[in-house]
């Protein structure tokens, strides 16, 4: 499978990198790992958003490169992520990962499920 970069189809902050890089660090995955970034039916508004480290993509997915991190999106999920930026930001009332979807017409207050 080769790799695409990502900058049309979705974007990771490099504080988002930066905070997946750790992780993986810290847990000792495999050199191949990267971010599964998934889209999934439920949430309070009709989809969610998943993030998970795995060690290799799925044999349909798609893999994309964004600041240097690989990015592992499957057929269903790409349809609902053009033009998402995925950052990781820090305020006082905690940290934690964000999606910027210009395409969702809309949310709920959790801020991890959105309406297209």
């Amino acid at each position: 499978m080769d790799t695409q970069q990502a900058t049309e189809l979705l974007t990771v902050t490099l504080n988002a990198v930066n905070e997946v890089r750790r992780y993986i660090d810290e847990n000792g995955a495999a050199e191949t790992a990267g971010l599964r970034v998934g889209v999934l039916p439920g949430g309070c508004s009709g989809f969610q958003y998943g993030l998970n480290i795995e060690d290799d993509a799925g044999e349909d997915d798609m893999i994309l490169e964004s600041n240097g991190l690989r990015l592992f999106v499957d057929p269903f999920s790409v349809q609902y992520l053009t033009g998402v930026e995925i950052d990781y930001v820090t305020t006082f009332q905690g940290s934690g990962f964000t999606f910027n979807n210009p395409n969702a017409s809309g949310g709920c207050g959790c801020g991890s499920s959105f309406n297209a």
